[in-house]
């Protein structure tokens, strides 16, 4: 029977009425589709590495480029996601595949923007967190790396510290500063190493083999200020990587942006086989916390929690105003350092969000 459209005009059109058959249940199982691990994002398309017939992502697996499934919707794809893969998974020129699931990750590292609590996943999966401090030429801060401490533990991730640029001064301040954390650090002199079209030669003076040592077998990400030589790292520890380098701004102490976007790069196998990958990131003015609650700071500061633990009453905040904190009982002076580094970042996230 002919539908009632209100006119018999022929120049009228009507969009034909909403099937009336009803939506299926079931939805595809995307379970067995091949696996890969995402290794870079620009602008909407990913870039993957297709797993071998051992189950891992190395070095020799065949590289892919794709887009998000319209089923995902509108949540972000990282750096480090183990993704399911539908489509041309071939690598040739001029094809696509596509990403139609998003494994469960073991660990995403995130960060908000200052002044706001809307956050930014940054990567996922990764265990071992590399926070990259120069010396001078940008001069190290505080503030920063203990942001950066409280993201690691909050990820699940390892942190250790990565001090650059050692042939500018002495690291030894620095290092002492954080040893109490029981806090892995690494000091490294590329100034010496780096010839003019920034290959790194004998390295073993430089402080990179015992810091490449340490990530092989490790999924790592690297973060730091602009300027602090996360580039001029990267391309020591990896000798093809060939990230561009930048320079610090004499009068503003400031570095600029060399990476544009994050980037997973596969290290020298060892002898043995051992591989690894680490992930370069683009250097940032701020770390910003406001996605993690004020409970889970002083996890970041090991030294104070067991003060903490062993002397605050129940409910204790920990702030300044609390009148039975056993952190106030602090008379070190690097330990008082600690203790207004770790109630400066509690007092932001307080004034950020009401917990």
């Amino acid at each position: 029977m002919r539908r009632d459209i209100g006119t018999d005009d022929t120049r009228v059109r009507v969009r034909p009425g909403k099937s009336s058959r009803p939506r299926t249940k079931i939805r595809p199982d995307y379970s067995q589709c091949p696996r890969a691990m995402v290794t870079g994002v620009d602008r909407g398309r990913y870039r993957l590495l297709m797993e071998d017939g051992s189950g891992t992502a190395g070095t020799s697996g065949t590289e892919v480029t794709a887009v998000k499934a319209r089923e995902l919707g509108r949540g972000a794809i990282v750096v480090g996601d183990r993704v399911r893969v539908s489509g041309d998974v071939s690598g040739r020129k001029d094809t696509l595949a596509r990403v139609v699931l998003i494994e469960e990750r073991r660990t995403l590292l995130r960060r908000s923007i200052e002044d706001s609590d809307k956050e930014k996943a940054l990567v996922a999966n990764a265990d071992v967190l590399a926070i990259v401090s120069a010396v001078a030429q940008p001069e190290p801060r505080h503030g920063m790396i203990d942001r950066c401490l409280v993201a690691a533990y909050d990820a699940g991730m390892t942190p250790l510290l990565v001090v650059t640029k050692s042939d500018l001064g002495s690291a030894s301040e620095l290092a002492d500063f954080y040893a109490p954390l029981g806090l892995e650090i690494f000091v490294t002199n590329l100034g010496a190493q780096v010839s003019g079209d920034g290959d790194a030669s004998d390295d073993s003076d430089s402080g990179v083999d015992a810091l490449r040592q340490r990530l092989h077998g490790h999924e790592s990400v690297l973060v730091g200020h602009s300027g602090v030589g996360k580039s001029t790292l990267i391309n020591a520890l990896i000798p093809d990587a060939d990230r561009a380098t930048g320079h610090v701004n004499e009068v503003t102490g400031k570095g600029r942006h060399t990476s544009t976007s994050a980037v997973s790069l596969a290290l020298p196998p060892t002898a043995s086989g051992e591989g690894g990958r680490i992930i370069d990131t683009p250097g940032v003015r701020s770390f910003g916390l406001a996605h993690i609650s004020p409970d889970d700071v002083l996890r970041g500061f090991s030294d104070l929690e067991q003060i903490a633990d062993e002397g605050c009453p129940r409910g204790c905040t920990h702030t300044a105003s609390e009148p039975e904190c056993a952190l106030d009982t602090v008379t070190d002076e690097r330990m008082g350092a600690r203790l207004a580094s770790y109630r400066r970042l509690l007092d932001s996230l307080l004034s950020l969000t009401e917990w």
